[in-house]
């Protein structure tokens, strides 16, 4: 009965009731997708590696090195000399580790130099290792290995050739024209940076920045940056602070899971932020609902009269008025969660191909829910300014008839 009810008084008002479910349904859009990207990009960037005990690179800020070593973001201050490499990779602490050799692109994608153990020892998510999806992992210096993102946007399959560009920039005007590669493999998607990334060999990195050399038999000056694990994490403090006292050159090594906490705390002013702006616009859509419904109890006064006449109790009309307040506010999140769904869904290639994260369709969350059920509690709060003044209305509009 109260949802019939209310259901054709919103029909009669449906202009005004159509621009509060509008600003309500916006609001709700921005603070719940605000969230969902929020968690998303959390997860996303916490599962990009894993295992990686420390990661080495030259001396810059922590911060900095996660992001171009890892998520393929900004560019090393200075690269580190190969013979740094060795020495530290000799460590008997050490069990594996991966070098990385970045500066090189193609069509807008970077391009890694490093060696087979990357196939071998990089692991993403909960612990999962890359699979290819086609071909094999390079073998000889002018192979490359594709990422799933990497083949699937310039349509690239096994056997065809490639010429990559000399820096990061979408556009070059210095290529490798002398040395074009042959795609041997790629790699199953990952959701990670991964995805937007071609491997080449180390051997392959230097044939192309060295003029007439045997490429076979090439060997590294210097490479940008290494992952390593160790035999045993107990001793990865120590190694660590060898590592930030090495004498050879400056370099740094850093813990992956505290540097990206460090991430998320310089962010968080930012996240907080756009939380407090987004809430502020939420509160100000439902202050204009409850005015609306306040309004409307003027033009309604007849008919909450009618009401009264025929036997309904002030606490009917309350209920009345707060039954229109869910309405509108079930319909609102309905509209809210189906837009926000198109949304990422057409946003989703800009997302995986500007920061490799690959944003979930998926909004049935924890946090999603408790956003939903807080926005849900409010709005019914909020109805009980109108529900009260409609209940305080019928109540003295009988006791004047009378």
């Amino acid at each position: 009965m109260f949802w019939r009810v209310a259901g054709q008084s919103l029909l009669q008002r449906r202009a005004s009731v159509a621009l509060t479910v509008a600003a309500l349904t916006l609001s709700i859009l921005v603070l719940v997708g605000i969230e969902h990207l929020r968690q998303s990009a959390r997860s996303g960037f916490a599962r990009t590696v894993s295992g990686v005990d420390l990661i080495v690179g030259a001396r810059t800020g922590d911060i900095n090195l996660l992001l171009y070593s890892v998520f393929r973001l900004g560019n090393a201050s200075n690269n580190i000399r190969w013979r740094s490499y060795e020495e530290i990779a000799a460590s008997p602490e050490v069990a594996w580790t991966i070098p990385l050799s970045l500066g090189d692109s193609h069509k807008g994608y970077r391009v890694l130099g490093t060696n087979g153990d990357y196939f071998v020892h990089y692991r993403y998510g909960r612990d999962r290792p890359l699979a290819l999806r086609e071909g094999v992992p390079f073998a000889g210096p002018f192979d490359v290995v594709l990422g799933a993102e990497v083949a699937r946007r310039l349509g690239y399959a096994l056997g065809d050739q490639l010429v990559l560009a000399h820096g990061t920039g979408h556009v070059s005007f210095t290529h490798h024209d002398e040395h074009p590669f042959t795609v041997v493999g790629i790699l199953a998607p990952t959701g990670t940076p991964v995805d937007q990334t071609l491997h080449i060999s180390l051997a392959g990195m230097e044939a192309m920045h060295r003029e007439g050399a045997d490429a076979e038999h090439l060997q590294p000056h210097t490479i940008t940056a290494f992952m390593l694990g160790l035999k045993s994490r107990v001793q990865v403090f120590q190694l660590q602070r060898r590592i930030n006292q090495y004498g050879g050159e400056p370099l740094q090594a850093i813990l992956p899971g505290v540097t990206l906490t460090q991430l998320w705390s310089t962010l968080s002013i930012m996240e907080n932020t756009l939380r407090v702006i987004s809430t502020l616009v939420l509160v100000a859509a439902l202050f204009g609902m409850a005015a609306m419904l306040l309004a409307s109890l003027r033009e309604r006064r007849r008919e909450i009269l009618l009401m009264r006449t025929l036997g309904a109790s002030p606490l009917f009309i309350a209920l009345l008025l707060q039954m229109e307040v869910l309405l509108m506010v079930v319909l609102s999140l309905a509209l809210a969660l189906g837009l926000l769904v198109l949304a990422l869904a057409a946003g989703r290639a800009f997302w995986i191909s500007s920061v490799g994260l690959d944003i979930s369709l998926n909004l049935f969350t924890s946090a999603t829910a408790w956003t939903l059920l807080l926005i849900f509690v409010a709005a019914v709060l909020m109805g009980l300014i109108p529900a009260w003044s409609a209940y305080r209305r019928s109540s003295a509009g009988v006791e004047r008839q009378g």
